[in-house]
């Protein structure tokens, strides 16, 4: 199954990045692009239900970004890229899949994916991923290159911390993340989205949204609080530019008052 590209016209000078969702299941795929849609940035060309429709898709709709599963009726996703290449089709690719064999993954790697997302997972979890990205496309994008610097900071891309980043994903504004990050620097030990929302005055919704960004950027270490009932509470921590540094000498696992590493 392929829809085609929406025709409606767009503002000059935009910026929307097309995606195509590839996934065999069609109620799958209708999750996979009500996320996508919720992203202001992000639009669906298509959705295509196996290796061959979305071959065609991609030759049809020239989308930017393809959300491709692994395990299609026909081909196995992985060797959709190189078709794609031989084509001469330069998108992005973003596998989306329940396949957890390090071959499946070190293969993804050596076809030069963007990111490998394993099923199941939530909009925070493809939210996070697809905002990473546009942020590193817009680094592609706009960069000259004077000199290694330049370089640098290119390939920085997803390890780079916030700080450092010049460009933030649509409708977040700079000076609310630094503020949002003082906040985090000044914690003593864990915050929650909703105590960070009552310390910076923001609403609980915008401050899990820099939360998780930051999160996905290396900037800040999650992890979960266990109560009695209910779901898990999202805990965070300021971890700084280095990223991924373990905190009091502990590389995860359970840590004081029911938290765990996430």
């Amino acid at each position: 199954m392929t829809s085609t590209r929406d025709e409606r016209p767009m503002p000059a000078g935009d910026d929307t990045i097309d995606v195509l969702v590839v996934d065999d299941d069609f109620r799958v795929a209708r999750v996979h692009r009500a996320y996508v849609e919720r992203l202001d940035v992000f639009r669906v060309v298509g959705v295509a239900g196996t290796g061959e429709q979305a071959i065609a898709a991609v030759d049809e709709l020239r989308p930017d970004l393809v959300l491709l599963d692994l395990y299609l009726p026909d081909l196995f996703g992985l060797d959709v890229i190189p078709r794609l290449r031989t084509a001469g089709h330069d998108c992005d690719v973003m596998v989306i899949s329940a396949a957890r064999e390090a071959d499946a993954v070190r293969g993804a790697v050596r076809q030069g994916v963007v990111d490998y997302l394993l099923k199941p997972f939530d909009f925070e979890d493809l939210r996070g991923r697809l905002e990473r990205y546009a942020v590193q496309r817009g680094r592609l994008l706009d960069t000259v290159v004077r000199g290694q610097a330049d370089v640098d900071r290119v390939l920085a891309g997803a390890g780079a911390a916030v700080a450092v980043s010049p460009v933030l994903p649509k409708g977040m504004s700079a000076e609310t993340a630094g503020l949002i990050e003082r906040t985090l620097r000044e914690a003593d030990g864990t915050l929650s989205a909703t105590e960070c929302a009552g310390l910076t005055g923001v609403s609980r919704v915008s401050a899990r949204r820099y939360l998780e960004y930051f999160h996905t950027a290396g900037s800040v270490e999650v992890s979960l609080r266990y109560g009695a009932t209910g779901r898990p509470e999202r805990r965070y921590r300021f971890l700084g530019p280095g990223g991924g540094r373990a905190v009091g000498g502990r590389s995860g696992g359970l840590r004081p008052g029911g938290e765990v590493r996430a």
